[in-house]
């Protein structure tokens, strides 16, 4: 589509927000920042003990204004253009413009860059001068830091976190370089336009820091920085495009989504660049106090998890590395707590030990290991990509996980099932609950894709786990048809936020139409109507699978009320609490649209899909959804779905697909809107 007037993708307003939480940010897979401010956060870099861990604040030289001296309230605009990558601020005066423009490089995810044009509109010869008024110190709360000797006319610090994250554990090392800032830049008498390019390369060496300072000032002598940029930025979003015929609030909302969820991920060329989570708020927020300090919850592997493997498994396989790195820490936490195999933290760092400043949590929320586990299994069922299990350690995570939930079940003579007590469901609002519905469900999952994945690597296949996984207790109220939250539970308790309905979605727990209709009945009036933004897409998608198209559309409508304007960054919890920039509900919102409006469902036999949406869309396009080995092409409307193979992987070589349709009709490109799976092309090989 042509990016102009009335584009979705593009942000525009002539004032800021009164609250600077709500600037938008520039991040990549390793730096970010808000902008106008004066820290960024580097990936991995923490400082403080467990209970205090945090991001880092690294200084920021990018965290500059731009004013024009003597200009009586020039007329000035602020703009996100997700399609580029780019936040600019333009001040229009009398005979010139001045354009400040900023971003996170996304392929030299070391680099972040800002560049100021000036362009005279008339004929006159005066210089024209613009002030930058900066708030920079190079210093830092959390930093030891050190001036270096200068490189390639950057400034030059270094050094490492105060404190480490456990007693004897590592404390990272920052260095960075920059362009120095001068207090005015000028454009001369004789000059009709010009930029100025700065830079600010972050890296965990010194080595790693020039490199990257060296490759900027190579593209801008080359005048291509920001054009290599928007190249880099433009092949993500073209490989994984979500468009719609629909309200362009609806439009806005998608584009704004992709935008922050997409600058949160490694790209395509930087496989050496060791990832180290999504949290949620990303990297430009994450200090003390403040969004749960950067640590990373079950909200990477829930809720922006499948987003990211539907359109990007290599990326959704860093996110797995993360966890796979932190295995050992889990192993500790299990250890501590008297149990065997592994517990993820519910808040997690760079070390996989628990950093939750309250105990009662990271004791008691234990589902997270079941979360992180669903997610590996996604994966598998969807790349079926076995060297991450066979070699890379994707097993002795599965195990471990599995090894956990065996240690704590604990058997019921009275009711000849296995029980899990003591625990935290997703619904904060109740503790020291046994039998979490949610939590023994997802352990039963997990408990059966260890089974599962053992014997597809040909490994034996421990008893207990096939034994526990049918004999764990799931609340279930034979009376009213509906499960209760845990054992104990009085229809019409308050709820936080989804916890049950994540039963049908993303858990599929086998349950009937009934069921899933009486959950969400019982749960929508009950749960809090300022719980945080990802619990109303977990109704829409159930709505939705129920054909209750009105009702999935009022659901979704809900989350509006947490999308603050002009640039669509999100809140956690509609009065303006709790975190911003929260990926944690725009993985939510972009799951009704990926996985609610299309019907997608992972499964080991195939991609199920079962389209739906309301009257007031039309038409969904999703270019790049992968599966095994191939991209696929998807246009969805009311009459017809289309499908088609854009794109195969040929090393290793991919499947051979074909969908069929409930009815069992086989088909390849275009059929009837209608249910039906993906799978792999019986007797053909790739």
């Amino acid at each position: 589509m042509a990016h102009g007037e009335g584009d979705p993708g593009v942000f525009t307003a002539t004032a800021l927000p009164g609250d600077p939480r709500l600037l938008p940010t520039v991040t990549n897979a390793f730096l970010g920042t808000r902008v106008f401010r004066d820290i960024l956060h580097a990936a991995g870099v923490y400082s403080g003990a467990a209970g205090d861990t945090h991001r880092a604040d690294v200084p920021s030289p990018l965290g500059l204004r731009m004013a024009a001296p003597g200009a009586h309230c020039p007329a000035q605009s602020f703009t996100l253009d997700t399609w580029t990558g780019t936040f600019s601020h333009t001040i229009q005066c009398p005979g010139y413009t001045a354009t400040h423009q900023l971003y996170a490089h996304h392929s030299l995810v070391h680099l972040m860059a800002f560049s100021i044009t000036v362009r005279r509109l008339d004929s006159s010869t005066h210089p024209v001068t613009v002030q930058l008024q900066s708030l920079f110190v190079p210093q830092s709360q959390d930093l030891d830091l050190t001036p270096g000797p200068g490189f390639q006319g950057a400034h030059y610090i270094y050094g490492q976190t105060l404190v480490p994250e456990v007693e004897g554990g590592p404390r990272p090392t920052v260095h960075m370089l920059w362009t120095p800032i001068p207090q005015s830049l000028t454009l001369g008498g004789e000059e009709r336009e010009r930029c100025w390019e700065f830079l600010a390369a972050v890296a965990g060496s010194e080595e790693e820091a020039k490199r990257s300072y060296s490759a900027g000032l190579a593209l801008v002598a080359a005048g291509s920085l920001h054009r290599s940029h928007i190249r880099a930025w433009a092949a993500l979003r073209r490989g994984c495009s979500v468009e719609l015929d629909g309200p362009p609030a609806l439009r806005q909302a998608l584009h704004g989504c992709l935008y922050y969820l997409l600058s949160a991920v490694p790209p395509q060329d930087s496989p050496g660049v060791p990832f180290h989570g999504i949290s949620p708020g990303g990297l430009s927020n994450g200090t003390r106090g403040e969004d749960y300090w950067g640590h990373v919850f079950w909200d990477q592997d829930t809720w922006v998890f499948p987003n990211i493997l539907l359109l990007y498994p290599a990326a959704a396989r860093a996110v797995l590395q993360y966890r796979l790195r932190t295995l050992e820490g889990a192993r500790r936490n299990a250890q501590e707590q008297g149990y065997e195999g592994a517990k993820f933290p519910w808040e997690s760092a760079a070390t996989g030990r628990e950093v939750c400043p309250e105990e009662i949590y990271g004791a008691q929320e234990i589902h997270v290991s079941g979360d992180v586990l669903m997610a590996f299994e996604q994966y598998y069922c969807t790349t079926q990509d076995q060297q991450l299990f066979r070699e890379d350690g994707g097993w002795e995570l599965v195990e471990a996980v599995a090894q956990y939930w065996c240690s704590r079940m604990e058997w019921s003579e009275e009711e000849q099932l296995y029980h899990i007590r003591g625990v935290m469901p997703p619904d904060e609002y109740h503790s020291q609950v046994d039998n979490s519905a949610f939590t023994n469900a997802v352990a039963r999952r997990s408990l059966n894709f260890a089974a599962a994945l053992a014997r597809d690597l040909l490994l034996p296949v421990p008893e207990e786990w096939e034994d526990r996984a049918r004999k764990i207790k799931v609340p279930f109220d034979e009376e009213r048809k509906y499960h209760p939250e845990y054992d104990g539970y009085s229809p019409g308790e308050p709820v936080k936020q989804a916890d049950v309905v994540l039963l049908g979605f993303p858990l599929m727990h086998p349950m009937s139409a009934e069921v899933r209709r009486n959950d969400l009945e019982m749960y929508e009036p009950v749960t809090d109507p300022a719980g945080p933004a990802m619990t109303w897409s977990m109704f829409a998608v159930g709505w939705l699978e129920l054909k209750e198209l009105q009702r999935a559309r009022s659901q979704l409508q809900k989350c509006f009320s947490n999308i603050t304007e002009p640039f669509k960054v999100w809140v956690e919890n509609s009065d303006g609490s709790g975190a911003v920039n929260f990926l944690t509900g725009m993985g939510g919102f972009l799951q009704v649209i990926l996985f609610g409006f299309t019907g997608f469902r992972i499964t080991r036999s195939g991609l199920l899909f079962d389209p739906a949406f309301p009257d007031d869309i039309t038409k969904l396009n999703i270019s790049g959804v992968s599966y095994l080995g191939n991209k696929l092409g998807v246009t969805i409307t009311r009459e017809e779905t289309r499908m088609e193979v854009t794109e195969t992987c040929w090393d290793p070589p991919a499947s051979a697909l074909e969908a069929v349709l409930e009815s069992g009709q086989r088909q390849s490109i275009s059929f009837p809107t209608a249910p039906g799976w993906i799978q792999r092309s019986p007797g053909r090989t790739p």
